[in-house]
């Protein structure tokens, strides 16, 4: 999986900070203007984000390419409407030499992993004789495509929805590959507004909670004390079986 943040907008914490600026002052549109300095603007993004007020954070957008993951990743992705994707066709770009995703835990058996190699090269070989041998078009072809298809989508969240997806998917409750790219998309967001997204993930990390109930994976109390202690509780989210490390 390779994630790259390709734009966001320009000063994205000073577009939050003026917005909460707007809100709560008097201050007319050319004082907005002005810059504030880096402590007055993490002080107002941070009360903006503890009220609730996040109408405010929507002004910002990121913009990301990803690649070498899954249909079965995009899938789930699109659920996530409030945000634009554009996904390689399977209609005009051939599958001909296709690359697929391995589950890890599907990798971790040998027999298992054999027998998903062999169907996955089953599955070429049709699709490259319905195409090759009897001109079947690509937009019909692909139909014996498996969800394990290689896939590249560029994608545009604002800040608000940025926020709520990794809340939803930098949990463990989901699924490996999503939650995979969560993080590794959370990581390029702090390295451009690291006050924005400083309380961004699941909610035993941002709140303190878990609202999982039965389903719980049970981590709280280790969330709690890593983060009693200071510590980057990223490697909890990353480290089960059937998640590959962010290195």
């Amino acid at each position: 999986m390779h994630v790259k943040l390709l734009r966001h907008t320009p000063d994205p914490e000073q577009v939050v900070a003026m917005a909460g600026r707007l809100c709560y002052s008097a201050a007319c549109l050319d004082d907005l203007e002005e810059k504030m300095t880096p402590e007055e603007s993490a002080r107002m993004i941070r009360m903006l984000v503890r009220m609730g007020h996040l109408s405010t954070v929507e002004h910002v957008t990121f913009t990301f390419a990803v690649e070498g993951v899954s249909r079965v990743l995009t899938h789930q992705l699109v659920r996530h409407r409030i945000a634009s994707y554009e996904q390689q066709s399977q209609r005009y770009v051939k599958a001909s030499a296709m690359e697929t995703v391995l589950p890890p835990t599907i990798a971790a058996d040998p027999a298992a992993k054999a027998e998903f190699e062999a169907c996955m090269r089953h599955l070429q070989d049709v699709y490259n004789d319905l195409a090759d041998k009897y001109g079947i078009p690509a937009e019909d072809a692909r139909y014996v495509l498996p969800n394990a298809a290689e896939t590249k989508i560029i994608l545009t969240f604002n800040v608000r929805s940025l926020l709520n997806f990794f809340t939803l998917r930098c949990c463990t409750r989901a699924q490996w590959e999503i939650r995979e790219l969560a993080w590794r998309m959370l990581r390029e967001c702090r390295q451009v507004a690291p006050v924005l997204f400083e309380t961004a993930g699941p909610n035993c990390v941002t709140r303190g909670i878990c609202t999982e109930g039965k389903m719980s994976c049970g981590l709280l109390p280790t969330v709690q004390a890593w983060k009693a202690e200071k510590k980057d509780v990223t490697p909890l989210f990353l480290t089960d079986t059937g998640t590959p490390s962010l290195e």
